[in-house]
């Protein structure tokens, strides 16, 4: 299984949640990832390398995005976390 780091912009944002139910799904979802990190959906153009996954809870998206290294082994680090609104726009800002 894959290490996983999580960088400030998810850290902040997954400190801050105050739906348990909605925290759980993020940590299933991450498990998941650890597991098989060709899980989400590869993206293009300006996020090349970025993969993101997506998360649905009261009928709203949520979005991971995260990127796999390899060094010795897997190393999974998670770069954002929030709603699908301006999610891509925000991570975009951020990644160049």
């Amino acid at each position: 299984m894959a290490d996983v780091k999580i960088l400030p912009p998810a850290a902040r944002y997954l400190k801050k949640l105050k739906d348990q139910k909605l925290k759980k799904l993020y940590e299933e979802a991450i498990r998941a990832i650890m597991e098989n990190p060709e899980l989400g959906d590869a993206k293009k153009g300006d996020l090349n390398g970025v993969r993101s996954y997506d998360i649905y809870h009261n009928r709203i998206n949520y979005e991971l995005a995260y990127t796999v290294e390899y060094v010795d082994d897997a190393v999974i680090v998670i770069i954002m976390a929030g709603t699908r609104e301006n999610f891509y726009e925000q991570l975009k800002r951020y990644w160049n």
